[in-house]
């Protein structure tokens, strides 16, 4: 759906804000946008000022605020290149969402998470690079100047999974009211979250456990009137704590075990035959799987081993469960599971809302997503684990075929739910192989790990704070339970970016007064990266014809021609110019080739001949020949570039004294005289009689195959007597031309 006119009402007032969320499978851009706080104050009054800036999706209709590309950033740790290319579907689509006009105010921010943080730095350092330069070169869009957090700011990095955790725990509470009130009626619902890899909890601490707890997060967020209100909140991960590390770890432990067993007993090895139990697997369900780091040294225990469900849920629980490993020490008391510090949870106030695989485990196979009742979910889970793997096979050929089971676990028929608690054709197989361990894990997190109590008292908590917890609790349709796995809320689905935008709409409020601090502080590693702002280059065409792209047709796109137009355009300009001007100049241009050539033929010709009769050209001046000294020779050599340049061109000639000298008299002297000057610019080549030397003025005639040719005669380069048939190469007549620099002709 095209996104609305300049003149719709929805724009009016409207800002917008971007997060892409760079995962390890992926990465998801979603549009979010808000009200102006000043538009929304002028037109409510101060029946809002108490309030939060109102998050939306960033479109009007349709599903259009979120798309995706696959795989994740971290895959072009070794082509990052390619991340421009990779990134350019979802900045595409974001401009097509935002008019033009509103770009240049709309935030983006481009957040990595897990996928990132596994890369070295030198290779976190190219990505972002990259994918920094992209952004900021070829979109409209506001992006932080480089600072210490990044080459982009805050805007492109990786964040740490506090800071994941933290974003979580404000969408949770701004979706579910946490934050409205005043500070007496306030109560904030706790946030968890489980992936893959780790395990996040995020939540405010009660008062007395404030004051005595560290490591608290200061969170400031700005209603519309202003006034700040502000929470400390306690974030804390547990790497290798997610479902698919914790079940490495488990096929590990339970590999060992068995090959424990096998030596005690002094059994044989095992051959490929024989299997080894799993409680955590449905029944007779067969799996080979090699333990990825095996705690034991024996060769035996890193060779695959073909794991037999035995589907019992009871047994997985308990064999699970020191995978929290409890006994590990804890330097800073109180701490949960694996040594790691958490200031005691009050259950009786606090309550806790799961999403990611808290909701995965608990909607998708067993249908009971939402209040979480502890006796009816381990009941649906033994059910389960002790079904036929054959038997659990037929059932989802059977739903893949029929195609009316939905995503939620509900069966659909003419527009009814029939029964819950099934699962849709778009639950994987490797779902339903792990649903067995993922559901004994997640029961063992909340009740042994976390400390969620398993029975509760049926009369409910009786405090005023859990009484309105749970009429907004109830408000929302959603119970009144400690804990409830949730994926959305209305139709904002329950993400740490939508956090992060109520982070940025309620920065943007404007404050009572300049002392206002920054939204968040004390975020650990949030504030510094080693990476180096990019470098703009010299010409970008992409980025050029990304700023007008808004003024082209999409025909004449780069997209749609395969190449950029700006840059051909701007090929062809420069090869025009250069043709035009090569041309404009060309009889100068042949002019000097040939000036420059003739120049080094004259200098040929006069040191050839100055050699010939014993004499060097010295600054114009003709004198014996003699040795001259390296100082004179290396001045003479470094000017003589200069002299050339100053020379080159047509220039009028100087005038020229001839001096004749005659033969060498008795004494060995000569006696030279001197002719008056030449004016004129061609200087022919004179015949003095009673032997007297034909004259040379090197420039004047040219020089072919060694003889001078000067109207038509030839001439030998040396002086001869008209009156003799020989040359007395011992005293002849030699002319000279005594000039103020030879090399001006």
């Amino acid at each position: 759906m095209p996104p609305p006119t300049a003149v719709d009402p929805w724009l009016t007032s409207r800002r917008f804000g971007i997060v892409i969320d760079a995962g390890s499978s992926g990465s998801r851009l979603q549009i979010y946008s808000w009200k102006d706080a000043r538009a929304i104050r002028d037109s409510k009054g101060a029946e809002v000022d108490n309030t939060l800036p109102t998050v939306e999706k960033g479109t009007k209709e349709g599903e259009e605020w979120f798309t995706k590309v696959e795989p994740g950033l971290s895959s072009f740790a070794d082509n990052p290149d390619g991340v421009a290319s990779y990134l350019a579907p979802l900045l595409e689509h974001a401009r097509t969402q935002i008019p033009p006009s509103l770009q240049p105010e709309t935030p983006l921010f481009l957040l990595a998470t897990a996928g990132m943080r596994l890369l070295s730095p030198e290779q976190q350092t190219e990505v972002l690079q990259s994918t920094c330069h992209f952004l900021k070169f070829h979109s409209h869009f506001r992006i932080d100047d480089p600072s210490p957090a990044g080459p982009c700011g805050a805007s492109v990095r990786i964040i740490t999974g506090e800071e994941e955790g933290l974003f979580g725990w404000i969408a949770v509470n701004y979706l579910m009211d946490g934050f409205k009130g005043s500070d007496e009626e306030r109560t904030t619902y706790g946030f968890l979250d489980m992936g893959g890899a780790s395990t996040q909890i995020a939540f405010e601490p009660s008062k007395e456990e404030r004051e005595k707890s560290h490591g608290l997060m200061d969170v400031r967020l700005r209603l519309l009137g202003g006034k700040e209100i502000q929470h400390q909140v306690f974030v804390t991960t547990w790497l290798g704590y997610g479902t698919n590390q914790a079940r490495e770890r488990y096929v590990g432990q339970t590999i060992n075990e068995y090959e424990g067993n096998r030596a005690l007993l002094h059994r044989p090895a095992a051959t490929s035959e024989e299997l080894v139990s799993d409680p955590c697997l449905p029944k007779d369900l067969k799996l080979t799987e090699s333990p990825v780091q095996p705690s034991s040294s024996s060769s035996h225990s890193k060779k695959p081993h073909t794991l037999l469900g035995t589907g019992s849920f009871e047994q997985c629980l308990k064999q699970t469960s020191p995978l929290l490993n409890k006994d590990t020490p804890c330097p800073d008391e109180p701490c949960l599971f694996n040594g790691v510090h958490v200031p005691p949870i009050d259950f009786s106030a606090s309550h806790f809302i799961g999403v990611s695989e808290y909701w995965y485990s608990s909607e998708h196979v067993f249908g009971l997503g939402g209040p979480y009742d502890v006796v009816q979910y381990e009941r649906a889970a033994s059910e389960f684990c002790s079904r036929d793997w054959s038997h659990i096979m037929q059932e989802h050929e059977l739903s893949r075929q029929k195609g009316t089971l939905g995503g939620d676990g509900e069966v659909i028929e003419d527009g009814k739910v029939l029964s819950t608690g099934k699962w849709g054709d778009q639950v994987e197989i490797s779902r339903l192989q792990m649903q067995c361990f993922k559901a004994a894990w997640l029961v063992n997190v909340l009740h042994e790990g976390i400390g969620l109590p398993r029975i509760v008292d049926p009369g409910g908590n009786s405090t005023t704070e859990g009484e309105k917890v749970a009429q907004q609790a109830n408000n929302k349709g959603l119970g009144r339970p400690k804990f409830q796995s949730m994926d959305t809320v209305g139709d904002i689905a329950i993400s740490w970016t939508l956090g992060k935008m109520v982070l940025e709409a309620s920065n943007e409020v404007p404050p009572l007064s300049e002392s206002t601090r920054p939204p968040i502080n004390s975020i650990p590693d949030a504030g510094h990266s080693s990476v180096e702002p990019p470098r703009p280059p010299f010409l970008d065409f992409d980025a050029i014809e990304d700023q007008l792209s808004h003024h082209l047709p999409s025909s004449l796109t780069r997209h749609s021609l395969g190449f950029s137009p700006v840059g051909l355009i701007f090929y062809f300009i420069t090869v025009t110019v250069f043709i035009t001007v090569f041309y404009r100049l060309r009889h100068r241009i042949r002019s000097s080739v040939r000036r420059f050539a003739r120049r080094k033929d004259r200098d040929y010709i006069a040191m050839g001949y100055s050699m010939e009769e014993g004499y060097t050209f010295t600054n114009g001046l003709s004198s014996p020949s003699r040795p001259a000294s390296p100082t004179s020779r290396g001045v003479f050599r470094l000017l003589d570039p200069l002299r050339r340049v100053s020379s080159f061109g047509n220039r009028p000639l100087r005038p020229a004294s001839i001096v004749v000298t005659s033969p060498t008299s008795r004494s060995g002297q000569s006696s030279p005289s001197r002719m008056s000057p030449h004016r004129s610019p061609s200087f022919p080549p004179q015949d003095f009689s009673n032997g007297a030397a034909t004259s040379y003025v090197p420039g004047s005639p040219r020089l072919y195959n060694g003889n001078l040719v000067s109207n038509g005669s030839v001439t030998s380069l040396t002086s001869r007597s008209r009156n003799s048939s020989r040359m007395d190469l011992t005293s002849p007549y030699v002319a000279y031309i005594k000039a103020d620099n030879l090399t001006d002709y």
